[in-house]
């Protein structure tokens, strides 16, 4: 069984939240075979010299469950990409790309965190390549801790305005853009996050049926997807 899950926005803010991952990683995730977090896992990252208290716990619960056996794989969000090697390294879980194309129980499937589907929303889209540079990367990690902390906060304040001004279909995925980039990657399965609505969306590529597998957030309630030989299951669950 492997397990596939985003959008945690964990923080100290949300107990309720951070309790049920915690349950969860104790429970459910020991059987599992590998753990996918495909991005937004913690509300904001400023970087791996500057975790807190907080993060380092959940940093530890992530490596407990990788020493009993079960593979972590996490991806970078809109809201945590300064997550780096030192934090997978202590985690005890591989960092991977966005997009990449990883090997499910036989099935080629393309795993993404999502805001790269969101063609329309063009403004956001420029502020990423920005952030993502490799320059920019670098410059934001070293600087002062306290600079750090206040982009972040305004970064996020910010983002939260303008998602409440945008048209619905702005901020979510462009049609045209998935089965492109399905097509592109020789796949019929694309699962991924970042929108908030989870749901199994039926599709053509090409010739062939395809669907596209929405994660949902953990917010009022919880949400996983369950792969295994028979085959995927999007379930929601209660937080407490």
């Amino acid at each position: 069984m492997i397990l596939l899950i985003s959008d945690l926005h964990l923080q100290e803010e949300r107990p309720d939240i951070t309790r049920a991952f915690l349950h969860f990683l104790e429970g459910r995730a020991r059987a599992a075979r590998a753990l996918y977090i495909l991005g937004d896992f913690f509300e904001a990252w400023i970087g791996d010299d500057a975790m807190s208290p907080y993060q380092a716990s959940i940093c530890r619960a992530l490596r407990e469950l990788t020493d009993s056996g079960t593979l972590v794989y996490l991806m970078h969000g809109n809201r945590d990409f300064l997550i780096g090697e030192a934090f997978c390294q202590a985690a005890g879980c591989t960092l991977l790309s966005d997009p990449c194309v990883i090997d499910l129980d036989g099935e080629e499937v393309l795993l993404m965190h999502g805001d790269l589907l969101c063609t329309r929303d063009e403004g956001y889209l420029k502020l990423r390549r920005v952030l993502r540079n490799p320059l920019t990367l670098w410059a934001l990690r070293h600087l002062p801790v306290g600079w750090r902390q206040r982009l972040a906060r305004r970064l996020r304040n910010e983002s939260k305005a303008h998602t409440r001004m945008k048209a619905r279909d702005i901020v979510d995925v462009t049609p045209d853009e998935v089965p492109r980039v399905m097509g592109q990657a020789g796949v019929t399965t694309l699962i991924h996050g970042h929108t908030h609505r989870p749901a199994v969306h039926k599709l053509q590529v090409g010739e062939a049926p395809a669907r596209r597998i929405v994660l949902g957030d953990w917010d009022r309630q919880g949400w996983v997807l369950e792969w295994d030989r028979e085959g995927a299951r999007l379930e929601a669950f209660e937080l407490g």
